[in-house]
């Protein structure tokens, strides 16, 4: 890692590092990175949390769906009907101690 650092860091960025730093090619660096994320889809897609020391915990949280409901215009008071939500799932990520130290 030779240089300043660019403002968003790619998966071709931490690949050659890791080839630099651990005598990894860059090739093996980036299909290991990217078998890496892919596992981590697989794990989460599961329901297991993830949890990688000093770097944080990764998990999906789940919103359940929302019933429509009646609710009133607040500017002129007027009923109307709110359509319901659907469900969602998004990744959620907590940061470990030493990172949030770390920055």
């Amino acid at each position: 890692m030779t240089g300043p650092l660019p403002p968003i860091v790619t998966l071709k960025h931490l690949a050659e590092w890791a080839g630099y730093n651990h005598g990894v090619a860059k090739k093996q660096a980036i299909e290991m990175f990217t078998g890496l994320v892919a596992d981590i889809g697989r794990v989460l897609k599961k329901g297991s949390k993830i949890r990688i020391p000093n770097l944080g915990v990764l998990q999906v949280r789940i919103r359940p769906a929302r019933p429509a409901r009646k609710g009133r215009n607040p500017a002129t008071g007027e009923e109307i009907q709110i359509k319901a939500g659907k469900a969602s799932k998004k990744v959620a990520f907590r940061m470990a101690k030493g990172l949030s130290e770390a920055i």
